[in-house]
């Protein structure tokens, strides 16, 4: 196994300077491209970049800041990861998709999803009474402008189209698009039915439980008489150059943002027994390069998936540690890891 793919995916934390003071957004925003900028001299495959609508997060708008990536970066693929399809118009992300795509010469990839938070439902008017009929009759329209033939379509949430062309174009005539799926069997299913490819977001405990998961979406695009692409994974994680060190930086922050949105969702604060556990069984990959690229490789091997993108930092982890953990994914981590798949 050597032809994986790899990533780096954020959702533009806003990082602390060497000072402990917080960045502005602006400054937030442009860390995040030096970092994208570094990822594709060093090889990285892909960088993805999630959508928020939170304070703890610079990028509510994640093709804006890939269209300024495209202008600094020759090979690297430009991702969502993901973009909130429910709350968004399928037309818009479309076009907007496809003309970074065209910016970047065939460079853009759209994952789709329902996102992990749902603040930007009310936001843009729409209703969490109609959570599940969104992303359904989204997604349905977004396969068919995937086409890029004139779609005829209608639903409940949207008013119809009738023989609608939409522009631009793509110049290869195919957008890249993925689904995002946090592990609900029936979106593994969906994914299967439009012929997509599906992407595994494994925030927590051990990644071989989400076996059945890659099995369910092969099987079901075999009955389905769809296509079942490679699978992708992406997983929380931070490189530094001991394992020590790692944990150091990452520790009290991601406990700050796990406690705060924990208290949302009815959990308890996070122990750090639990943390050193995710961290040694789980989905947590931290550590130095040598740590980060076995756990990789066992993950990658065990799930039988052909990508793997890293969640690369959380909270307010300054933004040289961030830079420092960008390059040693490129230069150490992957190499290593390759090295471990093809052994």
């Amino acid at each position: 196994m050597t032809d994986i793919t790899f990533g780096l995916d954020t959702f533009g934390d806003v990082p602390e300077d060497d000072h402990g003071n917080l960045l502005s957004y602006g400054a937030a925003i442009r860390q995040v491209v030096d970092e994208a900028v570094l990822a594709d001299e060093l090889g990285v495959d892909v960088i993805a970049l999630g959508e928020h609508h939170r304070p703890e997060y610079a990028i509510s708008s994640p093709e804006t800041v890939l269209a300024g990536i495209a202008g600094r970066t020759k090979n690297i693929r430009l991702a969502s990861g993901v973009t909130v399809l429910s709350s968004d118009d399928p037309v818009r992300v479309f076009q907007r998709f496809a003309t970074l795509d065209g910016l970047s010469n065939g460079r853009a990839e759209v994952i789709l999803g329902r996102g992990s938070f749902t603040e930007s439902f009310p936001l843009f008017g729409y209703d969490m009474a109609d959570y599940e009929v969104l992303f359904e009759e989204k997604i349905e329209l977004f396969a068919e402008l995937l086409k890029e033939k004139p779609v005829t379509w209608s639903g409940t949430t949207r008013a119809p189209l009738v023989d609608a062309d939409v522009f631009p174009k793509t110049d290869s005539g195919h957008l890249s698009a993925w689904v995002g799926v946090g592990g609900s069997p029936q979106s593994v299913v969906r994914t299967a039915r439009y012929g997509l490819p599906l992407m595994l977001a494994i925030i927590g405990g051990a990644p071989d439980r989400f076996a059945p998961y890659v099995d369910l979406y092969r099987r079901a695009a075999d009955q389905l008489g769809t296509v079942a692409h490679s699978v992708g994974m992406h997983s929380p994680g931070f490189v530094a150059d001991t394992d020590e060190e790692a944990k150091e930086l990452y520790y009290p922050r991601y406990k700050v943002m796990r406690d705060r949105i924990g208290a949302l969702r009815g959990w308890p604060p996070l122990r750090k027994q639990e943390f050193d556990h995710e961290v040694e069984h789980g989905s947590l990959y931290i550590g130095s390069p040598e740590t980060v690229a076995r756990k990789m490789a066992k993950a990658i091997t065990s799930l039988g998936v052909g990508r793997f993108d890293l969640i690369y930092v959380a909270g307010t982890t300054p933004a040289s540690a961030r830079l420092r953990a960008v390059e040693l994914f490129g230069a150490k981590v992957l190499p290593m890891t390759r090295d471990l798949l093809a052994g």
